[in-house]
């Protein structure tokens, strides 16, 4: 298993050392001392970061910032930005694992939520999953709905043998499509004490059956014959074929969900290079298995563990944090703000709810 080379010390507590493309574009949502470089094999690797800040965000002084690499079950290493609270105490702090949205990287909303949630008291991760950013897995921007899940699963893993993390009040935060993720991966492992989404889509029920559940049987038929004789086309090719990503330009664009994730993905407000939806998009079969493998299926076993789902009032994919709140079991709570749209929720500080956020885990992490 690949352990970096370049990582150092670790920062602890401080007493320790076309239509269908089109669609497809918007379904993409167009993450110790002790622990360094001679921990074992699969161990994950604290380190303080020796790269320049690449975030789209602004750095706080209030947090302490690293790096961690990890392993998941299916022995691909992943990379994450690792921050803490500057003035922490000698206490085990609570922790909180973040990823989203679907097709970003960490430098993007999910630094910004992790780095928020340490200056409020946690210690928090926010990875790139398998086969997107600095994460490994070949072939490259390629997404799984059983992979994706177990990302977050081995992101518990690292932060669980953190020096500073109580490993019992471990929680999560999932952005876009990697809410959906979350909400599966809570599901079955059961060290997760509370979960939190916020703008969240259900991939796989977008992926099988389009917005608002639209796509006809035949549809979908037609759909998966294409993706099926792609793989041959793929194979002779020995990789394969990118489906584009976001266009360059808005000219002639009027789809307003499109138009959205332009504003964000490729602006400089959000735009990242290693992003897929910056760059290149994903794979054109990435659909196959999110068409035939619901992420949701057992959204009930996540109680008696508590969920905060968070929606903008005039999101476009509001109806799945909804549809979600009504299958799931108590306790439950759905929150929508008043006037946001789906990628508000990523980086709009006077819009995203993090009082909420800290006071829900607050609650449930005690």
């Amino acid at each position: 298993m690949n352990r970096p080379t370049d990582l150092e010390n670790a920062p602890t507590r401080t007493d320790e050392p076309d239509a269908g493309r089109r669609d497809f574009l918007k379904m993409a949502g167009a993450g110790a001392a002790a622990l360094s470089a001679v921990s074992v094999a699969g161990a994950p690797v604290f380190a303080q970061s020796s790269k320049e800040w690449d975030k789209t965000f602004p750095k706080s002084d209030a947090v302490d910032y690293g790096r961690v690499t990890f392993t998941n079950r299916y022995g691909i290493t992943l990379v994450g930005d690792l921050y803490l609270p500057k003035d922490r105490a000698e206490a085990a702090l609570p922790a909180i694992a973040v990823a989203g949205p679907f097709g970003a990287v960490k430098e993007q909303a999910a630094g910004l939520y992790a780095q928020t949630m340490a200056e409020r008291g946690y210690v928090t991760v926010a990875f790139d999953p398998s086969y997107v950013g600095e994460s490994g897995g070949e072939p490259r921007s390629v997404a799984s709905p059983d992979i994706n899940t177990e990302d977050f699963m081995a992101a518990i893993d690292a932060l669980g043998l953190h020096p500073s993390v109580d490993r019992e009040r471990i929680g999560i935060i999932g952005i876009c499509g990697f809410g959906g993720m979350a909400l599966n991966a809570v599901a079955a492992d059961k060290r997760v004490k509370a979960v939190a989404t916020t703008s969240m889509y259900d991939m796989s029920r977008v992926m099988a059956k389009g917005y608002y559940d639209s796509m006809t049987d035949e549809q979908r038929a037609q759909q998966l014959e294409k993706m099926s004789y792609q793989r041959w086309v793929d194979a002779k090719a020995d990789s394969p074929a990118l489906a584009g990503g976001l266009p360059d330009s808005l000219d002639g664009v009027d789809d307003p969900v499109v138009r959205m994730y332009y504003g964000y993905y490729k602006t400089e407000r959000g735009f990242h290079k290693r992003s897929v939806n910056s760059t290149t998009g994903w794979t054109v079969t990435t659909p196959m298995s999110f068409m035939n493998m619901p992420l949701l299926t057992y959204i009930t076993e996540i109680s008696p563990r508590p969920m905060l789902l968070i929606a903008g009032s005039e999101a476009h994919s509001r109806y799945f944090s909804e549809d979600a709140h009504a299958a799931a079991a108590e306790p439950k709570e759905l929150m929508i703000i008043e006037g946001a749209d789906h990628v508000d929720l990523y980086d709009q500080m006077d819009i995203i709810p993090f009082d909420k956020l800290q006071s829900f885990f607050k609650e449930h992490l005690a």
